[in-house]
C-alpha cells in the first residue's frame, strides 16, 4: 500500500508553508489548506514509516467532529474538498494544549503509577487503578512545543508566565469541558468511552476558535464500552481505540522519545497492522464503511482539490 509521507506543492497565491508532525499546511493569506499526510508521531517524534490511509482517516473524523461541535465554539474549518484536505481560517494559536481526562490512562497513569498524586497541579485521589474513571473530568494542560516535547504545565503557571491571560484561560477551560461532554455523548452512540483527548484553540479578530483536529484517534483515547466494567472488575486491560497501541509497542522496544534512543524498525507487517487499526477506528467511530481510494493518484488528487478551492 502506498502512503503519503509529505507534499511539495507550489500554488498560485500561496503565501506560506508549514510542515507539522503530521500535517502539511499551505497558507493563502488569512486562509489555509491543511493536508493530512500519512506520517505518524509518538512521544513527539515523527516515526520513519508513514502509515497508509491514516491521513484520510484523521481528516474525515476531524471534519465530522468539528461539524458536530460547531454550536459549542466556532472552529476554523470551512470546507473539505478532498478526503485528505481541509480548508479553513488561519488563527493565532494559543501556545498550550487543553488535555481533558475522564479516566486514568496513558501518561497520567504512568505518572500515577510512579507515585505522583498531582498532575499539572490537579490532585488525584489515592486508590485508583489503571483505566478507572476519575471523580470528574480534569484538565491537564501541556505546553505546545514547535520542536521537541510538549511539557505538562499547571493552570497557575500558564497564567503567571503570561502564556494565556486569566480571562482567556477561563474561556478555554469552559469550552474544553463542554466539548469533552459532547465528545463523550458522540462516543457513546458508537459503543465507545471517550477516555481523554486534547483541544487546541486560537484567536482571530478577538474571537476564540477551536483549531486543529478534534476527537480523532491521534488526539484522543477511547475504550470499548461493551465489557468495560467486567474488565475493570477482573483487572484486565481495556480494549482501546487510539494510537496508544503504537506507543506501547515503542515502549516495549525501548523507545520513549528520550535522548539517545533509537526508533525500532517498523516492518511491513507492523505498518499494515497499524493501517488496519486506523480503518477499524474510523468505522467504529463513524458507523460508516471506509472508502478506499486510489493511493497512486493521491498527490495529483490533493493538488487539484486545493487549486479548485482557491480558484
Amino acid at each position: 500500500m502506498s502512503a503519503l509521507k509529505e507534499t511539495h506543492f507550489q500554488f498560485a497565491g500561496q503565501t506560506g508553508f508549514y510542515r507539522g508532525k503530521v500535517r502539511d499546511v499551505y497558507y493563502f493569506g488569512n486562509q489555509m489548506a491543511v493536508v493530512a499526510t500519512d506520517r505518524i508521531s509518538a512521544f513527539d517524534v515523527i516515526l520513519p514509516r508513514a502509515i497508509p490511509r491514516k491521513g484520510q482517516v484523521l481528516n474525515q473524523i476531524a471534519a465530522m467532529s468539528l461539524q458536530k461541535t460547531a454550536d459549542i465554539v466556532p472552529n476554523w474549518l470551512r470546507s473539505v474538498p478532498d478526503p485528505n484536505v481541509s480548508i479553513g481560517l488561519r488563527c493565532e494559536p494559543f501556545a498550550i494544549e487543553m488535555v481533558v481526562r475522564g479516566y486514568l490512562a496513558g501518561h497520567a497513569w504512568r505518572e500515577y503509577r510512579a507515585g505522583k498524586r498531582t498532575v499539572c497541579g490537579v490532585p488525584l485521589p489515592d486508590g485508583l487503578r489503571e483505566s478507572d474513571p476519575l471523580p470528574q473530568p480534569i484538565i491537564t494542560p501541556t505546553t505546545k512545543a514547535m520542536e521537541g516535547h510538549d511539557e505538562d504545565i499547571s493552570r497557575t503557571d500558564i497564567i503567571a508566565q503570561g502564556i494565556v491571560s486569566e480571562y482567556d484561560y477561563a474561556q478555554l477551560e469552559r469550552h474544553a469541558l463542554v466539548l469533552f461532554a459532547r465528545g463523550t455523548e458522540l462516543a457513546a452512540q458508537h459503543g465507545l468511552i471517550l477516555v481523554d483527548t486534547k483541544y487546541e484553540f486560537g484567536k482571530r479578530d478577538g474571537q476564540i476558535y477551536l483549531i486543529d483536529e478534534v476527537h480523532t484517534p491521534d488526539s484522543s483515547r477511547y475504550f470499548h464500552a461493551d465489557g468495560y466494567g467486567q474488565r475493570q472488575q477482573n483487572g484486565q486491560p481495556q480494549r482501546q481505540l487510539s494510537k496508544e497501541f503504537v506507543r506501547e509497542w515503542l515502549i516495549e522496544n525501548g523507545f520513549q522519545g528520550k535522548h539517545g534512543q533509537q526508533v525500532p524498525v517498523m516492518d511491513d507487517n507492523w505498518v499494515r497492522t497499524i493501517s488496519n487499526r486506523y480503518v477499524e477506528l474510523y468505522e467504529q467511530m463513524t458507523g460508516q464503511t471506509f472508502a478506499e481510494l486510489d493511493a497512486g493518484a493521491m498527490e495529483n488528487r490533493i493538488e487539484t482539490a486545493i487549486i479548485h478551492a482557491f480558484a
